[in-house]
C-alpha cells in the first residue's frame, strides 16, 4: 500500500523540493500552503510525472481552527497521513522595538502553534499503527539567541526543543521524529523576512533548498532525530559550547547586523 506524507508551506523552497522527493518515490501527498493555484500546479506536476496522487488543501495553517478541520477533512476522506512534514514558516528581521507586534504574533502562530497543533492531532493515530513520522523544520538558528530576530530565533529554538524531547517520549513506538536544521538557504524566506540587508546574507554561505531537502529527506526516511545539512553549518553549531553566552549573542549580533553598520 501506497504510504502518504502531509506536507504544509509546500508552494515553494524547502517544503516544494521535499514534495518533489516523496512524489517521486511513489509517496501519494496532501499538500498544504495558501495559494491554491500553486497546489493545483503541484499536483498536476506530480500527477503527469510520477502518476502520484495528491491532495490539495489551501489554507493557512495558522488560521484558528485549520488544523484540526485539515484532520477531521482527511479523516472523512479516509486518507491516512502516514508522515507529516511541519514545513510551513517564516522570519522577521529588524530589531525588537522596530518589528511589528502583529507580525511577530502570526509568526509564532505559524512557526510554534501550528506545528505544534498538527503534531498532537496525527501523531496518535501513527503511534496506534506503530509506524509513521514526524519531520520538523527547524533551523541552526535554534542554536543560537538571535538579535535583530530574536522572536525568530526563540520560535526554532522551541521546534528544536520540543523535537527532541518528543522523540525521546516517543522511542520505541515505531514513531520516528526529525528535526531538519537548515542554515541560510536558497528560498523565499529571505525576501519575506527582509533579512537581505544583513551581513550574514551578504556573505554568501547559502545552501540550495534542493541539497538542503535532499539530505532532509535521506536522513528523515533513515530516521535520524537530527539533520543538520552542510559541513559548515555543523561545525558553526558547535561553537556555542566553548564561548560564553554573551559573547555568542555578540557574534550573532555582528553578523545580523545590516550591511554598512
Amino acid at each position: 500500500m501506497r504510504k502518504t506524507v502531509l506536507i504544509t508551506g509546500v508552494s515553494g523552497g524547502i517544503g516544494k523540493e521535499l514534495a518533489d522527493r516523496f512524489a517521486k518515490d511513489g509517496y501519494d501527498l496532501v499538500l498544504v500552503a495558501r495559494s491554491e493555484s500553486k497546489l493545483v500546479e503541484l499536483a498536476k506536476e506530480y500527477k503527469d510525472k510520477y502518476d502520484t496522487r495528491s491532495t490539495i488543501i489551501a489554507k493557512d495553517v495558522a488560521s484558528h481552527g485549520v488544523p484540526e478541520e485539515i484532520f477531521t477533512d482527511l479523516k472523512e476522506r479516509g486518507i491516512i497521513v502516514d508522515y507529516l512534514v511541519n514545513n510551513a514558516g517564516f522570519g522577521l528581521y529588524g530589531t525588537f522595538l522596530e518589528t511589528n507586534l502583529e507580525q511577530e504574533m502570526n509568526m509564532i502562530d505559524v512557526n510554534i502553534k501550528a506545528l505544534t497543533i498538527m503534531t498532537k492531532l496525527f501523531v496518535p493515530d501513527m503511534v496506534k499503527r506503530s509506524q509513521g513520522g514526524v519531520m520538523n523544520v527547524a533551523s541552526l538558528v535554534a542554536f543560537f539567541p538571535g538579535p535583530m530576530m530574536s522572536v525568530y530565533y526563540a520560535t526554532k529554538a522551541y521546534v528544536l526543543s520540543f523535537t527532541e524531547a518528543l522523540e525521546n517520549e516517543l522511542s520505541g513506538t515505531g514513531v520516528t521524529v526529525t528535526a531538519l536544521c537548515p542554515g541560510l538557504t536558497s528560498t523565499g524566506f529571505v525576501d519575506r523576512s527582509g533579512m537581505g540587508a544583513s551581513k550574514l546574507f551578504q556573505s554568501g554561505a547559502i545552501m540550495e533548498a534542493g541539497q538542503v531537502a535532499e539530505e532532509g529527506y535521506r536522513g528523515f526516511l533513515n530516521g535520524k532525530t537530527l539533520i543538520m545539512p552542510g559541513a559548515r553549518n555543523r561545525l558553526m553549531k558547535i561553537f556555542p559550547r566553548f564561548l560564553p553566552r554573551k559573547m555568542v549573542t555578540r557574534i550573532v549580533r555582528m553578523t545580523q547586523n545590516r550591511a554598512g553598520h
